[in-house]
């Protein structure tokens, strides 16, 4: 699969940006490249290898679940326009 300049174009409305000419020609090229180098990875086979969930043999440093900071709730709502039983009230949107 290649992409020609003409369809370039076509995905770059679709996606609302302006390419000239030859930032399209730039473009098809660049995109081809990448295409031929996910179709070369699609053919590697990768059947006798395991999946990983990190490409390093690595174990989380886990902490204690503690409350470090004290809650700030009505100090960061008294600067709001309008609060009411501990939410913040905004204009209606949808009616």
């Amino acid at each position: 699969m290649s992409l020609d300049p003409d369809q370039i174009q076509q995905l770059a409305r679709l996606v609302r940006l302006k390419f000239s000419e030859s930032e399209a020609d730039d473009f098809s090229g660049q995109l081809n490249d990448i295409i031929r180098m996910v179709e070369q990875m699609n053919q590697v086979n990768t059947s006798h290898i395991q999946p990983m969930s990190h490409p390093q043999d690595m174990k989380l440093r886990l902490r204690e679940d503690v409350i470090t900071e004290k809650d700030r709730h009505r100090d960061f709502q008294s600067g709001a326009p309008a609060a009411d039983s501990g939410l913040y009230m905004v204009p209606r949107v949808v009616e």
